[in-house]
């Protein structure tokens, strides 16, 4: 939170000190009208640091803030020092003057985020196997999505940079009029997303971790069960039982493959067992394990002000969207609607 949150600042400050450039508030005061600080250069470095705390690999990776923060500093300090020994000159040279060496420090920037960006996508895709825990709980689909709009608002950023420079770093501050409008979006987008995933992230720990009851799952047969194969009945049971002990339904990516493995049998067999005993393909079949649990937890007094997502996807769903709709196939009421029809 504290990485999101100071990410999140940034742009904000960013933005907002633009604003107060573009409509001249301190262009009677001379050492305030130059003396911005150039918050883009650590909007990077802070995506960066909530990425490897997110995935909880901050100890095996780079503190990159110990290199950012002191070339922040200086670069603060330079521009200070570059109004204090202009400040005696033509405010028109030292206007274009200014503009110029902004532009060319932003270059500078722009060219740090993309490297470290880049770098943070390839902890993301490159290093899997450091960050396995996390994956049990969150399949990072959203972090995806931040590289993406991530790597949009560096093509406005470039184009900004471009115009600025193709017109002599003059009139500057309107080529980034739809670079901040796609920022401010941004904002409220990765904030939503974060605390959002962030509570899930949560809830869905402290769900396994104190989890100690199994759910009560009936066998559906047919009335003519005694009549079937004994060992398919027996290979069932121990499917049945394999599945229940060991939770094996919560993993979202559970295949008739693996469970086959399992039991050291082929999967179309395992399949045909299922569709024998219960008239359900694999997925159903499953499906009816993580809807059994779901539906406890929902009523659940310990749980009672968790996300019902959170819940539907502790249960073995790997997404809000097919919780509520397999929910809603099996029980014909929504998580919402099933909660609130038996707590009182």
């Amino acid at each position: 939170m504290l990485f999101i949150n100071l990410l999140v600042l940034t742009i904000s400050l960013n933005n907002i000190q633009s604003w107060i450039l573009a409509k001249n508030f301190f262009i009677e005061y001379f050492f305030l009208d130059y003396i911005h600080i150039p918050w883009h250069f650590l909007i990077a470095p802070f995506f960066y640091m909530f990425l490897i705390n997110y995935l909880e690999i901050e100890k095996r990776s780079k503190n990159l803030l110990k290199i950012v923060l002191p070339v922040f500093l200086l670069i603060i300090s330079i521009r200070i020092g570059f109004v204090s020994f202009f400040s005696d000159k033509n405010t028109a040279d030292i206007t274009y003057l200014f503009e110029k060496y902004t532009s060319i420090e932003e270059i500078f920037s722009l060219i740090v985020s993309l490297i470290i960006f880049s770098y943070s996508f390839k902890i993301l895709t490159k290093k899997e196997q450091l960050f396995t825990k996390i994956l049990s709980f969150d399949n990072l689909k959203w972090i995806y999505t931040c590289f993406k709009i991530g790597l949009f608002t560096y093509v406005f950023w470039i184009i900004a940079l471009a115009i600025t420079v193709a017109l002599d770093f003059k009139e500057f501050i309107y080529s980034y009029y739809p670079l901040r409008i796609f920022t401010t979006i941004l904002i409220y987008w990765l904030g939503y997303q974060a605390i959002l995933q962030l509570r899930l992230l949560k809830e869905r720990k402290n769900l396994r971790k104190q989890l100690n009851f199994q759910p009560v799952i009936k066998e559906t047969v047919s009335k003519n069960e005694e009549e079937k194969d004994a060992d398919k009945k027996l290979l069932f049971d121990k499917m049945h039982s394999l599945i229940q002990e060991k939770k094996l339904f919560i993993e979202p990516k559970l295949n008739a493959d693996y469970l086959a493995n399992e039991l050291d049998v082929s999967s179309s067999k395992l399949s045909s067992i299922i569709k024998l005993f219960t008239d359900k393909n694999f997925n159903d079949y499953i499906n009816v394990f993580r809807i059994e649990l779901a539906k406890e937890l929902l009523i659940h007094k310990e749980y009672t002000n968790y996300t019902i997502t959170s819940i539907g996807l502790e249960s073995g769903f790997n997404s809000k969207s097919s919780f509520y709709a397999t929910f809603k196939k099996h029980t014909c009421l929504t998580p919402t609607e099933y909660k609130k029809s038996l707590i009182k």
